[in-house]
């Protein structure tokens, strides 16, 4: 019942196997769910790409447990195969422990493991790092290894020599082959929109699993499984009028759970695609928007002359209710650097001005400070942050949570009041449908007068923007 494809470290080739498998599985004219342990949403963009199905995360230190088990058994079950791509190394989790790892998440789930090992440069030395990756967690199953990087036909014999005196199946040996690279950037790989030629990678990557991997054994690795209700299915459903949202969605801002849109569209709140780089105007029917991140920072310039977009962001943001969330919180501020440290300006709605920082990156665990868009006085909550600006703020007030995390400096952070939630903090609305519900109260109640919407950008450009978040 599905797979989880694992390895000792990041970079050891788990996106080039997944890809490579799904890619077969495809040429074969049959579906295949993907899954991505984990926040991440770039290697969720390559995967939903090349099975043409969205993949679903799968992170329970963001969802919670009940959800993970929902989503795998819901969304895996619609399909006639299913893979999981892990995250970091097998055992890696939260700070220094397992908590939310590939190996906790294949335990939960009672999957086995797939391990990819980068085996250049290696020979007998394989032998001792797969021995404690397999005798590590006995509770594991370790199905198999994919060895990645193998330079010759040599190579491989050494290799699987080392493998059959532990006992543990060889079921592939990729070749060294830059060409099969994928690009990566300051977050980690490119986004898939930037991919060129997909139809033509897709064929080699199954051609690269056809001729080297030992697909009669890893076929029923990927069975499906069999049963598994609609994770979204007790979530409350729209009624009366619909309520349009308008969504940042672009090569700017991309970064999206997709359960978020399917359960807007569910509530009654269909979604109106908005590009801020193609310097539209806001749909007129919006009745709210939701700016999720990106990479704002490298389209700063082109934003910047964006005119018609920004003024109709900023005169929306006085009236509407708006979510911004890392990226797209950095659109409402005044002015953002951009990779070269060349300052544009930007909307203006929120005091403060971005630059390049250093990475801040895990969950946080948030306590709202008042009453907000979202949020109530006193309410916990779990998000992830990961971005690599900072920003330096104009003016003190209150600020929308206080936030704490592992070796993390607790602090205030964000913006909010009854029409704005804006932060660096990213959220999964799909597993809280508290978060939906309050959106949709907000949504329904009367704009704010336009004799008022001077007055609220004042109380708003009073308020605390994070400490410097550092990304």
């Amino acid at each position: 019942m599905a797979v989880v494809i694992a390895a000792p470290a990041s970079g050891s080739g788990k996106t080039l196997l997944s890809l490579a498998l799904l890619s077969w599985v495809r040429s074969q004219g049959r579906s295949i769910q993907a899954f991505k342990v984990g926040p991440d949403y770039l290697d969720p963009q390559l995967l939903s790409a090349i099975s043409q199905r969205p993949c679903r995360n799968l992170d329970s230190n963001l969802c919670g447990e009940s959800w993970v088990r929902r989503a795998f058994h819901g969304y895996g079950s619609t399909a006639d195969h299913a893979l999981v791509e892990g995250v970091m190394g097998l055992f890696d989790g939260i700070g220094s422990s397992e908590t939310g790892s590939s190996a906790a998440t294949a335990r939960l789930l009672d999957l086995p493991v797939l391990l990819v090992v980068d085996a250049g440069g290696q020979a007998a030395s394989l032998g001792a790092l797969v021995r404690g990756f397999r005798d590590h967690d006995p509770n594991l199953n370790l199905a198999g290894v994919v060895l990645n990087r193998v330079s010759s036909s040599r190579h491989r014999e050494l290799l699987a020599e080392v493998l059959e005196r532990l006992e543990v199946p060889l079921l592939g040996c990729l070749p060294r082959s830059e060409d099969l690279q994928l690009p990566s950037r300051h977050l980690g790989l490119a986004p898939a929109h930037e991919l060129n030629g997909t139809a033509e990678r897709r064929a080699r990557w199954a051609e690269l699993a056809s001729n080297h991997l030992d697909l009669p054994r890893l076929l029923p690795l990927m069975a499906a499984p069999t049963s598994g209700e609609d994770p979204l299915a007790e979530c409350p459903s729209g009624e009366g009028t619909p309520m349009p949202v308008a969504v940042a969605a672009d090569a700017a801002f991309h970064f999206r759970y997709p359960e978020t849109g399917e359960l807007l569209e569910r509530m009654g709140m269909p979604l109106l695609p908005w590009s801020p780089l193609a310097d539209e105007p806001l749909p007129e029917n919006a009745r709210g928007l939701i700016l999720p991140g990106g990479f704002p920072e490298q389209h700063a310039a082109q934003l910047s002359s964006c005119r018609r977009s920004l003024d109709a962001l900023r005169s929306f943001a006085r009236r509407r209710p708006v979510y911004a969330e890392c990226g797209g919180m950095l659109l409402l501020g005044r002015s953002l650097s951009d990779l070269d440290g060349a300052v544009h300006s930007m909307a203006g709605s929120l005091p403060f001005h971005a630059s390049r920082g250093q990475l801040d990156v895990g969950y946080r665990t948030l306590t709202a400070t008042s009453d907000g868009l979202l949020v109530r006085r006193g309410e916990r909550l779990r998000g992830h942050a990961f971005h690599r600006w900072s920003l330096d703020r104009d003016s003190e007030g209150s600020a929308l949570w206080e936030i704490d995390g592992w070796r993390t400096q607790r602090r205030l952070e964000g913006w909010g009041d009854r029409t704005l939630h804006a932060s660096w903090i990213h959220m999964h609305w799909a597993s809280c449908s508290t978060i939906c519900c309050r959106w949709r109260d907000a949504l329904a109640t009367e704009p704010i007068p336009s004799a008022s919407a001077s007055s609220a950008g004042r109380v708003r450009n009073a308020s605390n923007p994070s400490s410097n978040a550092g990304a």
